[in-house]
């Protein structure tokens, strides 16, 4: 399988996180990508570097004035203080209900708080260059898949899929699988599916792709009653105006056993048939681990392989992207028995 890494993933390595209201070591961590790069490399995969700019997708699914911030947004901080090159900032206020989104606050952390939706992403010197790099992944996986390719893996980090359409978020910059998505449509595609199978409700492709067709959104993750993102994910969730339809929630309660979960694999490929897209992509969060520290499904490593020929009995050329997965030594593993499973399926 086409594989594509992000050479620059290092680059964001804050230190630590705020998690449940405690500041931890960070669960996003460059490890991550690590053992998967290392595992695909052990296994005789080349990983590529990426070689499309996803500048054009990236206006597409995301505003223009929270692309212009997270940008610049270091640079900002920096210039308050040059102290704050070893201090990572943190949100401290959010315009919820009642307060206004539209003005840009000239305070800094006012303005992180505008673009965050959890205090738990943070920022750091390389964040920017990191996130776009990979981006740059995603979108250069879809280009192969829309030039013929019946696969291609994009091993990245940060994450992407609970960033919104103006927003960052649970570790989640740039929305990657939103971008191989919009990337595949601008190559010709009419329809595609995004599948998440993320532990965590994707709440940030959601989101961007709520009032479209084009897009079928489908997600398979833990009940947000108890589950971060918590206020998405809900069954109800069908999509609006033109998307009426097209957003497919498939929420779990915790603890929900391997059988539970793929009979909602089952369903979410049965909606996908019948959309009969012309391409998929799947936000692979292997966060679904029976042994990850933050969240609690139960599949084990072999379950991985089931998934990936599942996936390839889709028939579709398909894009997988890494998301979540916080057991960092398997991750590798892991993934790696996705991409198995998925060639032995085709």
């Amino acid at each position: 399988m086409i594989s594509f890494h992000n050479p620059l993933h290092h680059l964001h390595a804050p230190a630590h996180e705020f998690f449940r209201g405690n500041r931890v070591d960070c669960f996003e961590k460059p490890a991550r990508a690590d053992y998967v790069e290392q595992a695909l490399r052990q296994a005789g995969y080349e990983l590529l570097a990426p070689d499309t700019d996803a500048t054009g997708a990236l206006k597409k699914v995301h505003s223009q004035r929270y692309l212009d911030f997270l940008a610049s947004a270091w640079a900002q901080w920096v210039a308050l203080d040059p102290a704050n090159t070893t201090t990572q900032p943190f949100p401290s206020v959010w315009p919820v209900r009642t307060l206004r989104s539209d003005v840009e606050p000239a305070n800094f952390i006012a303005k992180l708080g505008l673009y965050s939706m959890d205090n738990g992403t943070p920022l750091a010197r390389g964040t920017w260059e990191a996130a776009k790099a990979g981006a740059d992944a995603a979108a250069s996986a879809a280009m192969r898949i829309a030039a013929g390719a019946p696969a291609a893996f994009c091993c990245t980090r940060p994450p992407g899929h609970h960033a919104g359409p103006d927003f960052m978020g649970g570790y989640c910059f740039l929305n990657n699988a939103a971008v191989a998505a919009q990337t595949l449509l601008d190559q010709g595609a009419q329809r595609v599916v995004v599948l998440d199978v993320d532990y965590h409700h994707g709440n940030g492709t959601q989101s961007i792709f709520y009032q479209r067709a084009d897009v079928l959104f489908i997600s398979i993750h833990g009940d947000p009653l108890t589950e971060y993102p918590f206020y998405l994910g809900h069954a109800d969730e069908q999509g609006e105006g033109a998307g009426l339809g097209f957003n497919l929630n498939l929420p779990l309660p915790a603890g929900s056993s391997v059988a539970k979960w793929f009979a909602a694999l089952e369903a979410a490929c049965t909606r996908i048939s019948q959309y009969a897209p012309d391409a998929l992509v799947v936000s692979l969060g292997l966060d679904t681990y029976v042994g990850d520290p933050i969240s609690q499904f139960a599949l084990a490593t072999e379950d991985f392989s089931t998934l990936g020929r599942r996936l390839a009995g889709l028939g579709l050329p398909t894009a997988l992207v890494l998301e979540g997965g916080y057991a960092a030594t398997e991750l590798g593993a892991n993934a790696l028995q996705v991409i198995h499973g998925f060639e032995a399926g085709r």
